[in-house]
Order: C-alpha cells, then structure tokens, then sequence
C-alpha cells in the first residue's frame, strides 16, 4: 500500500500548515533532547492532544480543572508533551506484546527512561468523538515511512476511566502493508459495535530502521 498524503481538503490544508510551524517552534528551544519522529494526530495521541491543547499556556491552573489528565501529565513530565513525537521503542523485532508489559501500552513499556510514563494513567482523558468509520491520521515529521500500521480499539465494555490497557483489551480492527515516506498518513478504519469511550491504540513500524511507535488516543464513538 503506497502512502496516503491528507491536503486535498481546507481542513487537513490547514492542519498541515499547522503542524509544519508547530514542529518548527518545537524543534527550536529542545533541539537537544528532541529528534524528528511524529505521532497520531487524528485522533490525537494522548501527549500530542495535550501538547496541542495546552503547549503555549502549560503553566495555567485552569488545566487542573479543565483537563486533568493532562495536568497530571505535564507536572508529571512536561518532555512527554515536548518530545510529543518520541514515543517509541527501538529493536523491537515485531514481538509487540513481549516488548510492552499489560498497563504500559500507552508509554510504550516505560520506553525513554519513564518520560512517558504518565500517558498510562487511567483516567478521564480528553476524547475526539468518532463514528464507526473513521480515519487515523498520523504526522511524519522525518518522513520515516512505514513498514506497517495496526490499529486496535479497546473492546466494548472495557472502560479506560477505571481500568489499565492490557493486550487482551483490544480488537485489532485495520492492519496496512508499507506506506511510502511521506509527512503525513491515512489509516481508514471500519468498525461496528462500539459505543461510548474507547481507546484507539496505534502501532506504526517505521521503515527506516526496527523503530516502533506505541500510540494511545482516547475516542468517543457516538
């Protein structure tokens, strides 16, 4: 399958001029600990979702109240936000689940010496809402390419409020072959039966190395 590039439309026009000019600010003050990766951004990877909302006012007390998972987050490490598309694991080989503990999906196993390890809490995390038919839309900062995307969704009756990820709470619902390098990805995922709170969870094999990406995005299905 050859990549996917969003921008036919003024929607993803604009999020990518977005995303361009945010990755550059980024990359300016924390060039040092930051390298070019990505992350989901549609719907949106717990600390990029946090990152996007909260990044050019991380300091305001509003977010206690406002978006608390995310407040948890930023006092916890505010480099899981900055780094927002570090998240990932090298060496991995494929084995998945043997490399990624049940409770740890979303940090990718404690994975960058536990900056990440925030994104695992259960709680009420902000939700994108979603219908059935929707689609994952991921940004490539490096242009790495993709040996793979899978996509699962936490199954119905699973509530990620009060319970922690393990493997055996998810469905495998979109499996890609290669995409081509690019910036930007469409994953089309079709599904049925679901309702309510889930959790999409994203693994995305990057091409130009064993270099695997672990991503947790909290949805609504209405």
């Amino acid at each position: 399958m050859q990549s996917h590039v969003s921008g036919s439309s003024p929607r993803h026009a604009v999020r990518a001029v977005v995303l361009l000019a945010a990755a550059m600010l980024f990359l300016l003050p924390w060039a040092q600990g930051a390298s070019a990766h990505g992350s989901v951004v549609d719907p949106a990877s717990r600390n990029y979702g946090c990152w996007e909302r909260w990044g050019d006012d991380h300091l305001n007390p509003d977010m206690a109240t406002e978006d608390p998972m995310c407040w948890q987050a930023w006092q916890d490490d505010p480099n899981a936000m900055w780094n927002w598309n570090g998240l990932y694991r090298n060496g991995v080989g494929g084995d998945h689940q043997g490399a990624i503990p049940d409770g740890q999906l979303c940090s990718g196993g404690q994975t960058e010496g536990g900056r990440y390890n925030s994104l695992d809490a259960v709680g009420a995390w902000k939700t994108t809402d979603v219908t059935d038919d929707f689609t994952v839309e991921l940004y490539d900062q490096a242009s790495h390419g993709a040996d793979y995307f899978q996509v699962y969704v936490t199954k119905q009756g699973f509530d990620p409020t009060t319970q922690a990820i393990g493997w055996d709470d998810l469905e495998l619902v979109a499996e890609t072959g290669s995409y081509a390098p690019a910036n930007t990805y469409s994953i089309p995922v079709s599904t049925s039966g679901y309702d309510g709170r889930h959790v999409v969870y994203t693994i995305w094999k990057a091409s130009h190395m064993d270099q695997t990406y672990y991503l947790c995005s909290d949805v609504n299905f209405g």
